[in-house]
């Protein structure tokens, strides 16, 4: 099979990771991501990944934890590393090389972010774990995934969610929802759908940069994106 895209920059959240549980991390979530991974990766695509850290921390209201905004987001980078160090030892044990990259200085446990390096590491074919969103507060984890998305010069950005791509209202909450197959960045703003935040999804609109949105809880549902099929809901142009 011939894969549609060269490189990818996959965008998973925090909360993904913790499958059933309420807090944390869920092996079995882990383990299939590993897989879905895998089976593109030996189609030759090469991947990149930013995960969230709403699993272990999440920035609170500052009213009420007495915990300033800045040093919420710090702590929420640290969480983003926790899990990428998880998903690293899950892609490992299935065989996938791989390299964590901090955007916080950690030497002990990752590379500091250095862009020709992690293309480096992309085109010999190892997974790039993005860490510490972009390392600095007020900046969301989907921002960071933009930014490093363009840097790395990523043929799309895959955000793997819950549900089968953008509806017309929260498909949990109206069962009259209707999903999206296609969709324009004018459209997302003007129908108030949030795909992303808005610092995010400007990066990618002013840089032509494609979304698309699916759902990466489902087994081979990546694989079938990668091959071009009509799964979830791109946004483009």
């Amino acid at each position: 099979m011939l894969p549609k895209f060269k490189r990818i920059l996959l965008k998973l959240s925090g909360e993904s990771l913790m499958g059933d549980k309420n807090f944390g991390l869920d092996s079995a979530v882990l383990s299939q991501y590993a897989q879905d991974i895998k089976l593109i990766t030996e189609l030759g695509v090469q991947v990149a990944v930013v995960i969230g850290g709403g699993n272990i921390y999440r920035g609170m209201n500052e009213a009420e934890t007495g915990i300033e905004r800045a040093q919420g987001d710090y702590m929420g980078m640290l969480a983003t590393v926790i899990n990428g160090m998880a998903l690293q030892s899950a892609l490992e044990r299935v065989g996938v090389f791989t390299r964590l990259q901090s955007a916080i200085k950690m030497e002990q446990i990752a590379e500091p972010y250095i862009r020709r390096r992690a293309i480096r590491h992309l085109e010999k074919g190892r997974v790039v774990i993005f860490g510490a969103g972009t390392g600095n507060p007020y900046f969301t984890t989907d921002t960071a995934g933009s930014l490093r998305a363009i840097e790395i010069g990523a043929d799309v950005i895959l955000k793997g969610t819950r549900v089968d791509g953008i509806y017309t209202a929260d498909p949990e909450k109206d069962k009259l929802a209707t999903r999206y197959e296609t969709i324009t960045f004018a459209d997302c703003i003007a129908r108030n759908l949030r795909v992303m935040d808005m610092t995010a999804f400007t990066l990618c609109m002013e840089n032509q940069l494609p979304i698309i949105v699916f759902d990466m809880d489902t087994p081979g549902t990546l694989l079938r994106v990668i091959a071009g099929e009509k799964v979830g809901t791109l946004v483009t142009g």
